[in-house]
């Protein structure tokens, strides 16, 4: 027999935990599916351990810009602490505190790989091989994330390359790392790595810049960084094939400077949602696609306002916080609580990039704003022109800009550069999820001194 809930909700990252506990705030009986570990990608294999790794390396650049602190800081960092650190982190890949958190909040949780197996229907397939069928009275949410594509490269399905997942827990540092990708992943764990103490640290772009999404002079400045950190970056540049020989060393055969030797290499070339064995076929969607949703995360194509997609799956924005934001609409709508649209992840999409200097922005770029057709404002700065930039210490600096739709009068996109920027992110997205007049945000004063006083000369250049 079919056992029934209120809401079933597939996969138990950020996202699917985010509806499910919203959803059983308001009463509903609610069984939360995964196939790993509860906590997801996220908590296990990216955001947290990620982040455990990059910290300390922060750290140290921060003092060692300030005069008097700097002369305290005569040693290098303790790799294996850190690495420890991040296994703390992560709890030791062990999910038993997770599984409390669910139950404390009224989830059920059911292990095992879900599927969808018709309308309102979920068949769940144990380790064991047991299998349960689910049925949901109010709705199923689809929240499997992403998962790593790898490039259709000779060799590469053979070697055992690292993944994000493989970048993160890795027990020991390369002594050299060669990173084939230009986003964030391959961003945040060169210099991950290389900052750890890895002596060689190559990174293969297929294009002109780094993080090509955001403005030009991000990868400009980044890739600087990079050369100043001893980062080789080679743009316009293809891995053709790859082998790994018997003592572990990979080889890899690049498009314009022949072959490169390494003993661990990281594809990151991109994700794409986990769609190709979820049943979509069952309710008339294509597998291995996205589950495209409207406004209200319903899945298109689907009669009856029952299935639902949050997070990667809908590739909407491929980020954490972006699918706990859609979870939490979701869930206080199935909940009966409210029923808002979500327009953040396409209008007010925040990131965050840990390197040095640090990336922080939100909303649009100068370029997609002007491909919206908007009649666009724009304005530069940088973080060097204000007072609170010298009392983090010497040499801070980092461009920063504001783009505005001057028709409305108001922000739609900023970003900044340097270190400890994402703290003035918030600031930013408010301005644009709010829709503050440019005029009002004039009369927002920055404390002194700060870095925010880095407000001042961009609203000044831009026009009433």
């Amino acid at each position: 027999m079919d056992e029934t809930f209120d809401v079933v909700v597939v996969g138990g990252g950020p996202a699917g935990e985010v509806v499910a506990e919203r959803a059983a705030s308001g009463g509903l009986s609610v069984a939360l599916v995964e196939s790993e570990l509860l906590g997801g990608e996220c908590s296990y294999w990216a955001c947290i351990p990620s982040k455990s790794l990059l910290r300390p390396i922060e750290a140290l650049a921060a003092v060692r810009r300030v005069p008097g602190a700097r002369e305290a800081a005569t040693g290098q960092i303790d790799a294996d602490a850190v690495l420890a650190h991040r296994d703390e982190m992560v709890h030791d890949y062990d999910d038993a505190s997770q599984v409390q958190w669910a139950e404390t909040v009224g989830l059920t949780v059911v292990r095992g790989h879900g599927r969808l197996a018709g309308e309102r229907r979920v068949e769940v397939r144990a380790g064991s091989g047991a299998l349960r069928t689910l049925r949901a009275d109010r709705a199923v949410v689809l929240a499997t994330g992403s998962g790593p594509m790898l490039p259709p490269v000779d060799g590469l399905a053979d070697i055992r390359p690292w993944d994000s997942r493989g970048a993160t827990s890795a027990k020991e540092v390369p002594r050299r790392l060669l990173v084939v990708g230009g986003g964030v992943v391959a961003s945040e764990m060169a210099w991950a790595w290389r900052g750890l103490g890895a002596e060689e640290v190559t990174v293969l772009v297929r294009g002109d810049r780094l993080l090509a999404p955001e403005e030009p002079f991000v990868g400009e400045t980044l890739a600087a960084a990079f050369a100043d950190a001893g980062i080789d970056v080679h743009f316009s540049t293809e891995l053709k094939a790859v082998s790994r020989e018997g003592d572990g060393r990979v080889t890899a055969t690049l498009s314009d400077r022949g072959e490169v030797v390494a003993d661990e290499l990281l594809i990151a070339t991109g994700r794409r949602p986990r769609t190709e064995d979820l049943g979509l076929e069952t309710v008339g969607l294509e597998p291995g696609k996205p589950v495209e949703v409207d406004d209200r995360l319903r899945a298109t194509g689907v009669e009856g306002d029952w299935l639902h997609a949050v997070g990667d799956v809908n590739a909407l924005a491929l980020l954490t916080h972006m699918g706990k934001y859609q979870g939490r609409v979701l869930g206080e709508r199935l909940a009966g609580k409210r029923d808002i649209p979500a327009w953040a992840d396409t209008a007010a999409i925040t990131r965050v990039v840990f390197t040095d200097p640090q990336i922080a922005a939100v909303g649009l770029t100068e370029a997609s704003a002007r491909e919206q057709g908007l009649d666009v404002g724009v304005s530069d700065a940088d973080l060097s022109d204000v007072a609170g930039a010298a009392e983090l210490g010497e040499g801070v600096a980092g461009p920063c800009r504001l783009v505005a739709d001057r028709g409305r009068g108001v922000l739609v996109g900023a970003t900044f550069m340097g270190p400890e920027t994402g703290s003035l992110l918030h600031s930013a997205t408010i301005a644009i999820a709010g829709e503050v007049p440019l005029d009002r945000l004039r009369h927002a004063v920055p404390a002194f001194p700060t870095l925010t006083e880095v407000w001042l000369g961009l609203l000044a250049n831009l026009a009433s």
